[in-house]
């Protein structure tokens, strides 16, 4: 009886880590994969999953971590000028497009309530530093986080704290771009 009682508590609370996590573009997203194994399911992510791979960041996303990733969808990416995703994604402009992706990762697992706090303490304004070099600015508008990128763009966490085995995701609605 207590096995089976053992094996019922355990099966709750795996049941309750996983439902604890948003779905992400129709799939699942599971706490002890990491971020790369994560994206390749998310049908929102097709064009960050494949700028990721032209510029060669799968590996280093696929590592210890922790990462805080700024996940733009599909639809970010169809915001930029026509034709630029297609640029971006040819091998002569791979540094630019590792550029801009690292822009989006920082190197520490920050959830949305962490960077909340640190944009109330900061007086309504906290400068988020990325692995990419860049600098952005985090805000809150009502209950939601933005980040101001370096050229003056807003983009919204439309999914905020998908839980990664390194680190967390949180999925915005805009690419951010590095100042000029």
């Amino acid at each position: 009886m207590k096995i089976r009682l053992a094996a019922l508590a355990l099966l709750a609370s795996t049941t309750l880590a996983i439902a604890e996590n948003p779905m992400v573009g129709g799939a699942a997203m599971y706490e002890d994969k990491t971020i790369v194994e994560n994206a390749v399911n998310s049908a929102d992510h097709t064009t960050l999953v494949a700028a990721v791979q032209a510029a060669g960041l799968v590996e280093t996303l696929n590592g210890e971590g922790p990462f805080t990733v700024f996940a733009p969808t599909n639809e970010a990416f169809a915001k930029l000028p026509a034709g630029t995703v297609e640029t971006l994604l040819k091998p002569e402009n791979k540094d630019q497009l590792t550029k801009i992706l690292t822009c989006h990762v920082v190197g520490a697992k920050a959830l949305a309530a962490d960077v909340q706090k640190m944009v109330a303490d900061d007086g309504g304004m906290h400068t988020v530093k990325t692995v990419g070099g860049c600098e952005f600015t985090a805000m809150v508008e009502g209950d939601k986080v933005q980040i101001k990128d370096g050229q003056g763009g807003v983009a919204t966490v439309a999914i905020a704290d998908v839980l990664q085995k390194n680190g967390v995701i949180h999925v915005i609605d805009s690419v951010l771009l590095p100042a000029s």
